[in-house]
């Protein structure tokens, strides 16, 4: 409870707060107090009317009447102030005098009026000490108030009774200070009962305040934490968006520079043609190394989609160690242990090999004086309940790759599959390799775990399930069917093409071209529906999936409007919504239908171009 000070607020102390509350519900209690006693006033005046008139019973009426009045005057002005705490002594103050008045208007009525006859004496002692009863029941949260009616209303007939000298009049004043004591302790033991009642509800109240009040610092500082965190947590996005953009930088800046440098040398050397062969399978390796790092990124962002297939994996490791053994330094013996008769792991080939081989590197950075890389492969059973984390029961090819390095520290390890993490300068590493590699364990099934320790080198263990005669296959390749043959006189089948990139455009062009096709090319999805509406024969549509004004899915839905049935190949550098979209379309019975991820050669495209020619009937229908 608190109080106003001179316009300031300032803590109550809870003496006081109990006294106010001892105040309040004594005044609350002052309507009935008057009514009973309005009531019992008329019943005695009009009983001691009838038995003995007496003017002075209508004076004692109007006293009786004036003091209720007044009672009730204190009642309306307190309910009208609404005083604070502070005021409590006053108001209870006014309250005890008013009780008093009124017992003394009882009992010096009772002393003034005391009748001749002895019952009615004995009316008035009874009536006086019901009422005295009642004063302690209404006034005893604040003990001044009923002692200031108890005792003005019982002593005049002690007092009385005591003059009148016989022995009678004595036990009888006797009796009344016995039950006036008895009031008396009651009504203290009642006002100490409300007191510790009242105290134990505002330290209640105190208590409940000062948690709210600890609630809103909890709350203010939770919000202050979470608004630190958030802020955090952008600067390390910042700072993540800072590495990746500096490691893809790097790596596609290499490729950018055989890609250039070899188209360059191209065109010097165009006369030559063993220069001419080699330096094209250089700049077919780049962009091989281009589409790795694609797939890498969009691996880890959860757009590429996991190939499984099934996997020798001691096959995979012995050539994974012929290609590292030709691009590690001499200093580092790699060793590779598989036992023959391993049975076969489900995972995505590239991703695997594009993992191992990041995780091989780091091994090499972390022995740059040299060491051994050991690359192991074994059969481990998973029991129930009894795996690693996570790992279902079952079989699993447990792949080691194991380092004599530096090692990690205790903090390094717990971040090492962070996204972005790394210990690697600025652009020699953009923090994805383990992370990639745990994406692709648990991707595939599996789980990824990593031993290491300062001096001691690092164990990392991916535990890959068993491709068993149940498990689900990865689609197998479609079978190659014959491009059309120009040279041996048949029609050549037509494609409309549409890519929004020029470049991709003319070289898909022409490397279909070269594989039989006849092609006729659009910029974008309008330009390629113009041409269907003017009546161009069209027997396989390949489009891009991403671009401008009409996307690819709208397309191969359009021209499948003019031309019911069309064969459709769809061109994407990662697989997403519109994608999922339009193979739900195929499946509905739209036409036939294929996805290829870019890059794409031009042998790849025809083969697929070719396979859905073959598996469409009446082929003739749109020539």
């Amino acid at each position: 409870m608190r109080r106003q000070a001179g316009g300031l607020t300032a803590p109550m102390t809870p003496d006081a707060g109990i006294r106010a509350e001892r105040v309040a519900a004594t005044i609350r209690q002052i309507p009935l107090a008057v009514a009973v006693t309005l009531v019992n006033a008329g019943l005695m005046a009009g009983l001691l009317h009838a038995v003995a008139p007496d003017p002075r019973i209508f004076a004692w009426v109007a006293a009786t009447l004036a003091v209720a009045a007044l009672r009730l005057g204190v009642w309306r002005a307190w309910r009208r102030a609404s005083p604070p705490p502070a005021q409590a002594g006053r108001w209870g103050a006014a309250v005890a005098w008013t009780a008093g008045a009124a017992g003394l208007v009882w009992g010096g009525g009772a002393a003034w009026l005391w009748p001749d006859s002895e019952a009615l004496q004995l009316f008035w002692v009874f009536v006086i000490g019901g009422m005295s009863a009642g004063a302690v029941a209404l006034n005893h949260a604040w003990l001044p108030a009923a002692l200031g009616f108890i005792l003005p209303a019982g002593l005049p007939i002690v007092a009385w009774m005591a003059m009148e000298g016989h022995a009678r009049g004595l036990v009888g004043a006797a009796m009344i200070l016995v039950f006036l004591a008895a009031l008396g302790l009651s009504a203290r033991r009642s006002s100490r009962h409300f007191a510790e009642t009242v105290g134990l509800r505002i330290d209640l109240a105190r208590q409940t305040r000062e948690l709210e009040a600890a609630r809103a610092r909890l709350a203010a500082e939770i919000a202050e934490h979470r608004a630190t965190e958030e802020s955090l947590r952008h600067a390390q996005k910042l700072e993540a968006v800072g590495q990746l953009a500096g490691g893809i930088a790097h790596d596609f800046n290499n490729i950018l520079q055989a890609v250039s440098g070899g188209a360059a040398l191209i065109h010097r050397r165009a006369g030559d043609a063993t220069a001419v062969t080699r330096l094209a399978g250089m700049v077919a390796d780049a962009a091989r190394r281009g589409e790795s790092v694609t797939r890498r990124l969009l691996a880890f962002a959860h757009r590429g989609e996991l190939r499984a297939e099934p996997l020798d994996p001691g096959e995979l490791l012995r050539g994974l160690r012929e290609v590292l053994a030709a691009t590690l330094p001499p200093a580092l013996r790699i060793e590779v242990m598989a036992p023959p008769g391993l049975p076969p792991v489900l995972a995505d080939r590239g991703q695997l090999e594009t993992t191992l081989v990041n995780l091989a590197v780091n091994a090499r950075d972390a022995m740059p004086g040299g060491g051994i890389l050991t690359l192991s492969a074994t059969v481990e059973e998973v029991p129930p309940g009894g795996g690693p984390a996570g790992l279902a029961a079952g079989a699993y090819v447990r792949l080691l790759v194991a380092d004599t390095g530096t090692g990690m520290d205790a903090q390094t390890l717990a971040r090492a599959t962070e996204p972005f993490f790394t210990t690697k300068p600025q652009g020699r590493g953009t923090g994805l390799g383990l992370a990639m590699a745990r994406s692709l364990a648990e991707g595939s099934g599996g789980a990824l775990a990593i031993e290491s320790a300062p001096g001691e080198g690092t164990r990392v263990t991916m535990r890959l399930p068993v491709a068993g005669d149940g498990m689900a296959r990865g689609p197998p390749a479609p079978a190659r069917a014959a491009a059309p043959d120009p040279a041996g006189g048949a029609p050549r089948a037509i494609l409309l093409l549409v890519d929004d990139e020029p470049a991709v455009r003319e070289v898909l062009a022409q490397e279909l071209e070269e594989e039989g096709y006849e092609v006729a090319k659009a910029a974008d999805g309008a330009a390629a529906l113009a041409l269907l509406d003017r009546g161009a024969c069209c027997e396989v549509i390949v489009t891009d999936l991403a671009m401008p004004g009409m996307d690819g899915v709208a397309v191969i839905r359009e021209a499948r409007r003019r031309l019911p049935g069309l064969p459709a190949i769809l061109l994407t550098g990662y697989a997403g919504e519109a994608a999922e979209q339009a193979m739900a379309s195929s499946l509905a019975g739209s036409g036939a239908f294929v996805l290829l991820r870019k890059p794409v050669s031009g042998s790849r495209l025809a083969e697929q171009a070719a396979a859905l020619l073959a598996a469409r009937p009446a082929i003739g229908q749109l020539r």
